[in-house]
Parts: structure tokens; C-alpha cells; sequence
């Protein structure tokens, strides 16, 4: 039954549930502890926040021509399938956002608790972020970005996560203080570690039914 292909979208039913599992966890994720909380991470976010500090550019510009950009390079190394599970994951996750802004957050503020905030936005993070990714599909232009990076160079997807989000958060020290970035830095790790472990097992569960 869960190896049973969806026609219309070309993914297994299994596959499909991974993916719609991994949106809402995200959605979650975002909603209830990041913005609730100081606690971010790096990646396109991380990059939207630099260029407003640094240049003054509208966050709602540059998170376009940088989603666009990373999924065009996603297209480029990865190919239409890409594309596709993409389009079902993003959609996916604004339906979710959309669901959990209107019934509202379940979690209390975590303003205060910075080390709760980084190691629960972690743990969610990275097990939507790797359900949706270890299918080949994402979110947003970091998963893109994570995925093409990790297809050309063969390396693991929690290497390049971790590479990635260290990259930005180094250069916003500029404007985010310290303490701040040390718990990004935490939530940025765990997320990446989880990742690491999920696509693993992918890995494992595939070159067994090979």
C-alpha cells in the first residue's frame, strides 16, 4: 500500500506521506519556536537579515531572488524530479503555515529560554527538514541549495547544512549578538545532525530493498 504510486504526482504514497509528515513538522517548527523566540538559524533567512543590515535590500526581495536563484541551481544539478517534489513540499508547507496561524500556537513564548527554543526548534527542524529532503524535494531555497551542493560534491547533507548556516551566522556577527548566535549555532548543529541521521537511514532502507 505504501509503495503504491500517486500518478498525478509521480511519488510513491509512502514518498508523498514523508513529505506532507516533514511540512508540517516545519511549519510547526517555524510557527511555534522561531517566532516565538530569538533563536534562528543561518541559511536564506540568516542571508535575508545580512542584506537588510549590510544594504538596506527589502527582505521580501531578496527572499525571492535568493529562492529563485537556489532553486534554479537545484533545476540545473537535480533536474525536473526536483522541481516536482518541490512544488508539492512548498505548497505543502504554506498550507500548513496557513492551518497553524489560524488555529494558533500551541507552545508558550520562548523569549526566556533560549536554550529550550534552540534545542526544540533543532530536534523539529531537522526531522521536517529531513523527511522532506532525504525525498529529493524542498521547502525553500536552503534545501535547494543543500541539495545540489551535496549532489555535486558527494557530501552528506548535515555537512553541508552545518558549512552553510556557520557561513552566515559567521558574517552576521556584525549585528546579532553573540549569545545569540551561540544558540543559533546549537539549534543549527542539532537540526543538521537529525538530518544527517534521517537521510542515513534512508540510505540503508533503500540499498536494502535494492
Amino acid at each position: 500500500m505504501l509503495n503504491k504510486k500517486l500518478n498525478f504526482l509521480d511519488l510513491s504514497f509512502r514518498s508523498f506521506l514523508r513529505i506532507v509528515l516533514g511540512s508540517g513538522i516545519l511549519a510547526f517548527a517555524v510557527l511555534n519556536v522561531h517566532d516565538q523566540s530569538f533563536v534562528t538559524e543561518g541559511g536564506i533567512l540568516g542571508l535575508m537579515l545580512f542584506f537588510k543590515k549590510m544594504f538596506g535590500i527589502d527582505p521580501s526581495i531578496s527572499s525571492v531572488v535568493l529562492d529563485i536563484l537556489c532553486y534554479i541551481l537545484g533545476y540545473k544539478i537535480l533536474g525536473g524530479e526536483f522541481i516536482k517534489k518541490s512544488m508539492v513540499a512548498t505548497i505543502l508547507f504554506s498550507v500548513f503555515l496557513s492551518i497553524f496561524k489560524f488555529t494558533g500556537t500551541i507552545l508558550p513564548p520562548l523569549y526566556d529560554s533560549p536554550l529550550v527554543a534552540a534545542v526544540l526548534g533543532g530536534v523539529l527542524i531537522g526531522l521536517g527538514c529531513g523527511l522532506v529532503v532525504t525525498e529529493g524535494g524542498a521547502t525553500g531555497g536552503d534545501d535547494a541549495l543543500a541539495l545540489a551542493i551535496s549532489d555535486k560534491f558527494n557530501l552528506s547533507l548535515a555537512m553541508v547544512y552545518i558549512i552553510c548556516d556557520i557561513v552566515v551566522l559567521v558574517m552576521s556577527i556584525s549585528y546579532i549578538p553573540v549569545t545569540q548566535l551561540v544558540f543559533s549555532l546549537i539549534t543549527t548543529t542539532i537540526s543538521s545532525v537529525i538530518v544527517g541521521q534521517i537521510e542515513l537511514k534512508g540510505r540503508v532502507a533503500m540499498a536494502a530493498s535494492a
